[in-house]
C-alpha cells in the first residue's frame, strides 16, 4: 500500500525520492560532504595498514624461527657424540627447526659466535652459535623500495659437567 501524496508545504521532507509523485530525478544533496574521499581515503589506510602490519609479523616470525634455530643448533652441539663434525651437526639441526616453522631450511645461517678457537667438546664449555636470515618486506610496485631485513638471534649454552665420553674439562673448581 503506498503513502498518500504529501504537499511540499512546510512539513514535507526537504528530500524527494526519484520515481515518486512530487520528486525529482536527481536527489537534493545538501549534507553530502566528501563523502567518497573518505571511503577512498579509508580504503587506502586500511590497504597500507594491512601491509605495515604484515611486514612487522614476518619479521617477529623470523626472530622466532631463527632463536628455535640458534637453539637447536646449540643443542645438538651439546649433546654430540665425540668426534662428530659439530658445525654439520648444527647446520642440520637448525635447518630442521627453521624448517618447522614454515621457512625453507636453506634460509638460515648458522655460525659460531663464539672463542676464536672454535667449539670446543670438552665438560663446562660454552657453546654459541648465532642463527640470521633474510627477511623481504612487501612493498607496493612504484612507492617504495625493495627492502629486507637481518634478523640474527644469539644461543649459547654449557655442555653439561657431569657428560661422559669427555676426556677435557674446563669447569672451575
Amino acid at each position: 500500500m503506498r503513502c498518500p501524496r504529501r504537499s511540499r508545504g512546510p512539513g514535507a521532507p526537504p528530500w524527494h525520492l526519484p520515481g515518486q509523485p512530487g520528486g525529482s530525478i536527481v536527489a537534493d544533496e545538501r549534507g553530502f560532504a566528501a563523502g567518497a574521499e573518505a571511503l577512498i581515503f579509508g580504503v587506502l589506510v586500511f590497504v597500507l595498514g594491512t601491509i605495515i602490519v604484515l611486514n612487522a609479523w614476518s619479521v617477529v616470525d623470523a626472530k622466532f624461527a631463527t632463536s628455535a634455530a640458534a637453539r637447536e643448533a646449540v643443542r645438538a652441539v651439546a649433546e654430540a657424540e665425540v668426534g662428530a663434525d659439530l658445525q654439520a651437526v648444527a647446520d642440520q639441526a637448525a635447518a630442521q627447526a627453521f624448517q618447522g616453522h614454515g621457512r625453507e631450511p636453506a634460509d638460515v645461517t648458522v655460525v659460531w659466535d663464539g672463542a676464536d678457537l672454535g667449539v670446543v667438546q670438552a665438560r663446562c664449555a660454552e657453546v654459541r652459535y648465532r642463527a640470521t636470515t633474510t627477511v623481504g618486506v612487501m612493498a607496493i610496485p612504484r612507492f617504495a623500495n625493495q627492502v629486507s631485513f637481518t634478523v640474527t638471534s644469539v644461543y649459547s649454552e654449557l655442555i653439561d659437567p657431569f657428560r661422559s665420553g669427555l676426556q677435557e674439562s674446563v669447569c672451575e673448581r
